[in-house]
């Protein structure tokens, strides 16, 4: 068989997984025993695998979640922070996602909703959903500078179109006038046809303050609430757990240290004075 021209062809069609496992296949000495069908199964394997994998890191790279190796499998329950694993197991199998439900994240400081949300939101881009991050601060100064400088049309599209967007640190500023119309154009346009992901610190009961015109925030509220699981998680902060596990294992590592310098049988280093 002509290896080497088969690969310079497999590659110039830009079939690399199946170059791959071709080079594989050739070096074990049992694929001698493979019919020319079992030979092209696996080839093809690969091939989708490989593309699979690339759609995937593509999908991620655009999403720029703010965790971007944030994974379901990571996921602690053991912490004390009310999180649902029935819910949350339920949520990771995106069905929610495919019925443009949406996800309303409430809790304190430090509680893990940013990760929680990034988590859920790779695992929708490994079952090939498409996903777009943003914090709210954030993507209200770009929205308003998009207005001025005739970004915003490709900017909303870019909102509407995602399988799964997430508003992150929603609250606590009330919005303005401008805001308002911003919010309720996109949150309109997704409605029944995309999800949308928001995390909060605030409790639900607080939004509506946040939005302040009252027959803005009925509209946008009424868009987002009734189509949305809720994740209500309390406990302490989880950067405020890890320091407080940290710690022991610091100062031990200095007593360690401590005893190992001032130890009478420690030899001086070469080049040092006794």
């Amino acid at each position: 068989m002509l290896t080497h021209p088969t690969l310079d062809q497999l590659k110039a069609l830009k079939l690399d997984g199946m170059a791959d496992a071709f080079v594989e296949l050739q070096s074990q000495a049992q694929a001698a025993e493979l019919a020319h069908a079992e030979w092209l199964a696996l080839l093809l394997d690969r091939e989708l695998a490989n593309r699979n994998t690339k759609r995937f890191q593509i999908r991620l790279r655009g999403a720029k979640l703010r965790h971007g190796q944030a994974a379901i499998e990571d996921v602690d329950y053991r912490t004390p922070r009310r999180l649902d694993k029935a819910l949350f197991q339920q949520l990771a199998a995106c069905k929610w996602i495919a019925e443009h439900r949406n996800l309303l994240v409430t809790g304190p400081c430090g509680v893990g909703k940013s990760w929680l949300s990034c988590a859920l939101a790779q695992k929708a881009c490994r079952d090939g959903y498409t996903v777009l991050y943003a914090r709210v601060p954030r993507l209200f100064a770009d929205l308003e500078l998009a207005h001025g400088d005739g970004r915003f049309t490709r900017l909303f599209r870019t909102l509407v179109k995602a399988d799964l967007l997430i508003f992150d640190d929603w609250g606590p500023d009330r919005l303005t006038a401008n805001q308002r119309r911003d919010l309720m154009e996109i949150i309109e346009d997704r409605c029944g046809n995309r999800s949308t992901l928001i995390t909060s610190q605030l409790p639900l009961d607080k939004w509506h303050d946040v939005i302040g015109e009252p027959t803005f925030a009925d509209a946008i509220l009424d868009r987002l609430v009734h189509n949305a699981h809720r994740l209500e998680l309390d406990g302490p902060s989880m950067r405020k757990l890890k320091a407080n596990e940290a710690e022991p294992e610091a100062r031990s590592s200095a007593r360690e240290a401590g005893r190992s310098t001032s130890s009478p049988d420690t030899k001086p280093a070469r080049g040092e004075q006794k």
